[in-house]
């Protein structure tokens, strides 16, 4: 799988690791000036304001989209960390996360057992029938 790749603009800059996207498109829907799958670069940060875009990248479940805004910061994670079990089997987490040597501050793991990638929910097992 391809490295995280970072798009820049003023005041935000907005990372995508592939690895972890899921396709919750909660991005796509949050964004579309800024997050279009159809065009290249997919990712525009400059399209919104820089907070506007580090509201959406928040909204990512998995984590595969991270954001710094300058001045100001990468996103803060959440205080006291959060496991949320959803109703088809994946586990969301949100706080100050270590994940297999990985630092995050969003995840979302397999509860199911059938994730060809664990810790990490692909949605192949029961996690994925919605």
């Amino acid at each position: 799988m391809a490295p995280a790749k970072e798009y820049r603009a003023d005041g935000v800059s907005v990372s995508f690791d592939p690895a972890l996207c899921r396709h919750a498109a909660e991005c796509v829907r949050g964004l579309p000036e800024v997050f279009d799958t159809g065009r290249r670069p997919w990712i525009s940060p400059g399209e919104a304001a820089p907070e506007t875009v580090a509201e959406v990248v928040r909204r990512c479940p998995t984590g595969a989209l991270t954001y710094l805004l300058t001045p100001g910061g990468p996103e803060a994670p959440d205080r006291p960390t959060t496991v949320t079990a959803a109703g088809d089997g994946r586990l969301l987490l949100r706080g100050d996360l270590r994940i297999d040597g990985r630092t995050a501050t969003r995840a979302m793991l397999c509860g199911c057992g059938r994730t060809a990638g664990p810790p990490y929910c692909d949605r192949a097992g029961s996690c994925g029938d919605e």
